[in-house]
């Protein structure tokens, strides 16, 4: 998603959106954290091509995308 599809209330949406359909908030909160720490090496690694998402924006996105659409995972 370009940085220009962004916008604060859809983030702040998809973040809810997280929290209310986790069994532990914490846990959640940590899954963000550690996808985002996660994001930010890849970053660095220059694994990422759209670098003006911030870290945990990706993560909210990506988490919220997985929870959303469980049949993009694989396996």
């Amino acid at each position: 998603m370009p940085s220009s599809e962004l916008n604060a209330k859809e983030l702040a949406q998809r973040g809810e959106s997280l929290i209310r359909h986790s069994s532990n908030r914490y846990l959640t909160t940590v899954r963000i954290a550690f996808r985002a720490k996660q994001r930010r090496f890849d970053d660095f690694d220059g694994l990422l091509d759209d670098s003006m998402i911030k870290p945990v924006q990706r993560a909210i996105i990506e988490l919220s995308d997985e929870q959303d659409q469980p049949d993009l995972l694989p396996g």
